[in-house]
Protein backbone atom coordinates (compact mmCIF):
# COMPACT_ATOMS: atom_id res chain seq x y z
CA UNK A 1 0.00 0.00 0.00
CA UNK A 2 1.10 3.86 -0.89
CA UNK A 3 1.42 6.01 2.28
CA UNK A 4 0.70 9.65 2.69
CA UNK A 5 1.70 11.99 5.11
CA UNK A 6 -1.38 14.56 5.67
CA UNK A 7 -0.79 17.75 7.97
CA UNK A 8 -3.81 19.51 9.25
CA UNK A 9 -6.13 16.57 8.54
CA UNK A 10 -8.15 17.11 11.53
CA UNK A 11 -11.09 18.73 9.94
CA UNK A 12 -12.06 20.84 6.28
CA UNK A 13 -9.93 19.72 3.71
CA UNK A 14 -7.47 18.09 5.43
CA UNK A 15 -9.72 15.78 6.33
CA UNK A 16 -11.22 15.36 3.14
CA UNK A 17 -8.15 14.31 1.74
CA UNK A 18 -7.67 11.75 4.42
CA UNK A 19 -10.73 10.24 3.63
CA UNK A 20 -10.06 10.26 -0.07
CA UNK A 21 -6.70 8.82 0.47
CA UNK A 22 -8.15 6.17 2.89
CA UNK A 23 -11.12 5.27 0.13
CA UNK A 24 -8.21 4.54 -2.63
CA UNK A 25 -6.73 2.23 -0.80
CA UNK A 26 -3.97 4.24 0.47
CA UNK A 27 -2.48 4.38 4.28
CA UNK A 28 -2.32 7.90 5.83
CA UNK A 29 -0.54 9.41 8.88
CA UNK A 30 -2.46 12.54 10.00
CA UNK A 31 -1.12 15.26 12.03
CA UNK A 32 -3.31 18.14 14.03
CA UNK A 33 -3.72 19.96 16.84
CA UNK A 34 -6.65 18.37 18.38
CA UNK A 35 -6.11 15.73 21.23
CA UNK A 36 -8.44 13.51 19.74
CA UNK A 37 -7.96 10.91 16.90
CA UNK A 38 -10.55 12.10 14.01
CA UNK A 39 -10.61 8.77 12.68
CA UNK A 40 -10.97 5.99 15.44
CA UNK A 41 -12.42 3.58 13.48
CA UNK A 42 -9.36 3.22 10.93
CA UNK A 43 -6.48 2.56 13.00
CA UNK A 44 -5.06 -0.08 11.15
CA UNK A 45 -4.51 2.37 8.32
CA UNK A 46 -4.77 5.74 9.73
CA UNK A 47 -2.06 7.21 12.22
CA UNK A 48 -2.51 9.89 14.08
CA UNK A 49 -0.04 12.38 15.28
CA UNK A 50 -0.89 15.19 17.20
CA UNK A 51 1.20 18.13 17.16
CA UNK A 52 2.05 21.70 16.16
CA UNK A 53 3.33 22.51 12.55
CA UNK A 54 4.86 25.42 13.96
CA UNK A 55 7.13 23.52 16.10
CA UNK A 56 10.37 21.47 14.99
CA UNK A 57 10.44 18.95 17.16
CA UNK A 58 6.41 18.07 16.19
CA UNK A 59 7.41 17.87 12.65
CA UNK A 60 10.45 15.67 13.32
CA UNK A 61 8.32 13.47 15.52
CA UNK A 62 5.43 13.30 12.66
CA UNK A 63 8.23 12.31 9.91
CA UNK A 64 9.97 9.64 12.47
CA UNK A 65 6.47 7.88 13.69
CA UNK A 66 4.75 7.82 9.79
CA UNK A 67 8.05 6.43 8.80
CA UNK A 68 8.08 3.92 11.96
CA UNK A 69 4.84 3.02 11.09
CA UNK A 70 4.66 2.05 7.12
CA UNK A 71 8.40 1.84 6.50
CA UNK A 72 7.87 4.59 3.49
CA UNK A 73 6.28 7.96 2.69
CA UNK A 74 4.99 8.27 -1.03
CA UNK A 75 3.24 11.48 -0.59
CA UNK A 76 3.03 14.80 1.61
CA UNK A 77 -0.38 16.93 1.30
CA UNK A 78 0.79 20.23 3.41
CA UNK A 79 -3.00 21.67 4.18
CA UNK A 80 -2.64 22.63 7.53
CA UNK A 81 -2.89 26.69 7.97
CA UNK A 82 -4.45 29.28 9.80
CA UNK A 83 -6.12 33.02 9.62
CA UNK A 84 -5.59 35.57 11.43
CA UNK A 85 -6.85 35.61 14.69
CA UNK A 86 -8.42 39.40 13.86
CA UNK A 87 -9.29 40.38 11.00
CA UNK A 88 -7.24 43.66 10.94
CA UNK A 89 -6.38 46.51 8.41
CA UNK A 90 -3.11 46.29 6.48
CA UNK A 91 -1.90 50.12 8.87
CA UNK A 92 -3.00 47.56 12.03
CA UNK A 93 -1.71 44.50 11.70
CA UNK A 94 0.55 42.77 14.82
CA UNK A 95 3.85 41.58 14.49
CA UNK A 96 2.35 39.03 16.25
CA UNK A 97 -0.37 37.72 14.09
CA UNK A 98 2.19 37.67 11.33
CA UNK A 99 4.39 35.76 13.06
CA UNK A 100 1.91 32.97 13.85
CA UNK A 101 0.37 32.91 10.52
CA UNK A 102 3.52 32.59 9.11
CA UNK A 103 5.32 30.08 11.30
CA UNK A 104 2.95 27.44 10.89
CA UNK A 105 1.49 28.64 6.86
CA UNK A 106 5.07 29.08 5.68
CA UNK A 107 7.80 28.37 7.67
CA UNK A 108 5.80 25.30 8.71
CA UNK A 109 5.21 23.67 5.16
CA UNK A 110 8.53 24.63 3.89
CA UNK A 111 10.25 22.39 6.99
CA UNK A 112 8.05 19.81 7.06
CA UNK A 113 8.62 19.19 3.20
CA UNK A 114 12.23 19.62 3.51
CA UNK A 115 11.70 17.09 6.51
CA UNK A 116 9.99 14.41 3.96
CA UNK A 117 12.10 14.76 0.87
CA UNK A 118 15.17 13.53 2.73
CA UNK A 119 13.16 10.42 3.42
CA UNK A 120 11.34 10.44 -0.05
CA UNK A 121 14.77 10.98 -2.16
CA UNK A 122 15.45 7.69 -0.07
CA UNK A 123 12.70 5.97 -1.86
CA UNK A 124 13.00 3.35 -5.13
CA UNK A 125 11.84 4.69 -8.65
CA UNK A 126 9.08 3.62 -9.72
CA UNK A 127 8.10 4.97 -13.59
CA UNK A 128 10.30 7.64 -12.85
CA UNK A 129 8.65 8.85 -9.53
CA UNK A 130 9.80 8.54 -5.97
CA UNK A 131 7.10 10.76 -4.32
CA UNK A 132 4.47 13.44 -4.64
CA UNK A 133 4.08 16.57 -2.55
CA UNK A 134 1.43 18.60 -2.76
CA UNK A 135 0.81 22.40 -1.06
CA UNK A 136 -2.51 23.74 -0.22
CA UNK A 137 -1.93 27.49 -0.92
CA UNK A 138 -4.73 29.71 -1.42
CA UNK A 139 -6.71 32.31 -4.29
CA UNK A 140 -4.98 35.01 -1.80
CA UNK A 141 -1.26 33.70 -3.06
CA UNK A 142 -1.99 36.21 -5.53
CA UNK A 143 -5.41 38.31 -4.14
CA UNK A 144 -4.87 41.57 -1.81
CA UNK A 145 -6.80 41.40 1.26
CA UNK A 146 -5.44 44.00 3.50
CA UNK A 147 -8.03 43.48 5.98
CA UNK A 148 -5.53 40.32 6.73
CA UNK A 149 -2.16 40.84 4.90
CA UNK A 150 -0.35 38.21 6.92
CA UNK A 151 -2.14 35.26 5.21
CA UNK A 152 -2.05 36.70 2.09
CA UNK A 153 1.69 36.78 2.13
CA UNK A 154 1.86 33.83 4.04
CA UNK A 155 0.55 31.78 0.79
CA UNK A 156 2.07 33.53 -1.43
CA UNK A 157 5.33 32.10 0.44
CA UNK A 158 3.71 28.83 -0.58
CA UNK A 159 3.48 29.16 -3.60
CA UNK A 160 7.04 30.00 -4.03
CA UNK A 161 7.71 26.91 -1.48
CA UNK A 162 6.70 24.94 -4.24
CA UNK A 163 8.14 26.25 -6.88
CA UNK A 164 11.72 25.82 -5.38
CA UNK A 165 11.37 22.20 -4.19
CA UNK A 166 9.52 21.33 -7.82
CA UNK A 167 12.71 22.38 -9.12
CA UNK A 168 15.41 21.21 -6.05
CA UNK A 169 13.51 17.39 -6.32
CA UNK A 170 12.99 16.80 -10.02
CA UNK A 171 16.13 14.96 -10.59
CA UNK A 172 15.31 12.63 -8.14
CA UNK A 173 11.50 11.91 -9.66
CA UNK A 174 9.49 14.20 -7.33
CA UNK A 175 6.97 16.08 -8.64
CA UNK A 176 5.72 19.08 -6.12
CA UNK A 177 2.43 20.84 -7.45
CA UNK A 178 0.05 22.81 -5.52
CA UNK A 179 -3.75 23.32 -5.24
CA UNK A 180 -4.93 26.49 -5.15
CA UNK A 181 -8.70 26.64 -2.81
CA UNK A 182 -11.46 29.07 -3.63
CA UNK A 183 -13.87 30.60 -1.54
CA UNK A 184 -14.31 26.98 0.19
CA UNK A 185 -17.33 25.60 2.87
CA UNK A 186 -14.62 25.10 6.15
CA UNK A 187 -14.65 26.17 9.64
CA UNK A 188 -12.07 29.26 8.42
CA UNK A 189 -14.91 30.84 6.42
CA UNK A 190 -17.73 30.14 8.23
CA UNK A 191 -17.11 33.82 9.75
CA UNK A 192 -17.72 35.37 6.96
CA UNK A 193 -20.09 33.17 5.12
CA UNK A 194 -22.91 36.53 4.59
CA UNK A 195 -20.30 38.15 2.97
CA UNK A 196 -19.16 35.38 0.87
CA UNK A 197 -22.86 34.20 -0.03
CA UNK A 198 -23.71 38.26 -1.16
CA UNK A 199 -20.39 38.02 -3.50
CA UNK A 200 -21.35 34.86 -4.92
CA UNK A 201 -24.79 35.62 -5.31
CA UNK A 202 -24.03 38.91 -7.13
CA UNK A 203 -21.62 37.04 -9.61
CA UNK A 204 -18.32 36.81 -8.45
CA UNK A 205 -17.60 33.27 -9.94
CA UNK A 206 -18.67 31.45 -13.24
CA UNK A 207 -19.11 28.47 -11.16
CA UNK A 208 -21.72 29.88 -9.15
CA UNK A 209 -21.31 27.93 -5.86
CA UNK A 210 -19.21 27.44 -2.34
CA UNK A 211 -16.37 25.05 -3.13
CA UNK A 212 -16.60 22.10 -0.70
CA UNK A 213 -13.82 20.31 0.77
CA UNK A 214 -14.31 17.54 -1.17
CA UNK A 215 -13.30 19.44 -4.85
CA UNK A 216 -9.77 20.24 -3.29
CA UNK A 217 -9.80 16.48 -2.26
CA UNK A 218 -10.43 15.33 -5.79
CA UNK A 219 -7.70 17.67 -7.26
CA UNK A 220 -5.14 16.87 -4.25
CA UNK A 221 -5.46 12.77 -4.94
CA UNK A 222 -5.04 13.58 -8.63
CA UNK A 223 -1.79 15.44 -8.57
CA UNK A 224 -0.54 12.40 -6.05
CA UNK A 225 -2.21 9.25 -8.03
CA UNK A 226 0.60 9.11 -10.93
CA UNK A 227 -2.06 9.88 -13.19
CA UNK A 228 0.34 13.08 -14.36
CA UNK A 229 3.72 11.95 -13.85
CA UNK A 230 4.79 15.00 -16.31
CA UNK A 231 3.68 18.10 -14.22
CA UNK A 232 5.41 19.86 -11.37
CA UNK A 233 5.89 23.42 -10.23
CA UNK A 234 1.98 23.93 -11.30
CA UNK A 235 -0.64 25.86 -9.64
CA UNK A 236 -4.03 23.94 -10.01
CA UNK A 237 -7.06 26.84 -9.74
CA UNK A 238 -9.85 24.90 -7.32
CA UNK A 239 -11.84 27.92 -7.43
CA UNK A 240 -14.65 27.62 -9.29
CA UNK A 241 -13.01 29.92 -11.96
CA UNK A 242 -12.78 33.09 -9.38
CA UNK A 243 -8.91 33.20 -11.25
CA UNK A 244 -10.74 34.75 -14.69
CA UNK A 245 -10.77 37.79 -15.56
CA UNK A 246 -14.09 38.95 -17.62
CA UNK A 247 -15.35 42.00 -19.00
Amino acid sequence: MKHVLISGCTRGIGAACVKKFLLNGWVVTGMGRSEENPFPDYSSIFHYVQGDLSSTEDRKRFVMEAFYKFGKIDALVNVAGVAPLERKDLLEMTEESYDRVMDINTKGTLFLTQEVAKKMIENPIQNGIRGHICNISSLSAYTSSTSRGEYCISKAGVSMITKLFADRLAEYGIPVNEVRPGIIATDMTSKVKEKYDNLIDGGLLPIARWGEPEDIADAVYALCSGALPYVTGQSLDVDGGFHLRRL
